[in-house]
C-alpha cells in the first residue's frame, strides 16, 4: 500500500504564491510518474502538472509558465510550486503517484481570492 501526504494549500490572493508538497511512503518500488490534479466545484477532475520517471514534465496550458512541478528522488516528494495565482486556480489539488496501480492523496484546498 502507497500513502501519499499532501501539505501547503491555503488561503492567497490573486498574484500570490503557494507551494504544494506530496510525500509518499509505504510499498513504493517503481514510480513511473507522479503529479498533481485539480478539482473545482461542479467540474471534473483536471491535470495540472506531471513529472514522469526521467525528469519530463507536462503542464495543463492553464498554468504554463506559473507553475512548476519538481520532485524529490531520495525522499519521495513532489512539489508544485504556484505562482501567479488566479481566482480560477481555486480548487482541491490532489496528488498522484503511478507505478502498478494509481494511487491518489486526500486533497489540499487551494483558494485564490480576487
Amino acid at each position: 500500500q502507497v500513502q501519499l501526504v499532501e501539505s501547503g494549500g491555503g488561503l492567497v490572493q490573486a498574484g500570490g504564491s503557494l507551494r504544494l508538497s506530496c510525500a509518499a511512503s509505504g510499498s513504493i518500488f517503481s514510480i513511473s510518474a507522479m503529479g498533481w490534479y485539480r478539482q473545482a466545484p461542479g467540474k471534473q477532475r483536471e491535470l495540472v502538472a506531471i513529472i514522469i520517471i526521467g525528469g519530463s514534465t507536462n503542464y495543463a496550458d492553464s498554468v504554463k509558465g506559473r507553475f512548476t512541478i519538481s520532485r524529490d528522488n531520495a525522499k519521495n516528494t513532489v512539489y508544485l510550486q504556484m505562482n501567479s495565482l488566479k481566482p480560477e486556480d481555486t480548487a482541491v489539488y490532489y496528488c498522484r503517484l503511478d507505478q502498478r496501480y494509481v494511487y491518489w492523496g486526500q486533497g489540499t484546498q487551494v483558494t485564490v481570492s480576487s
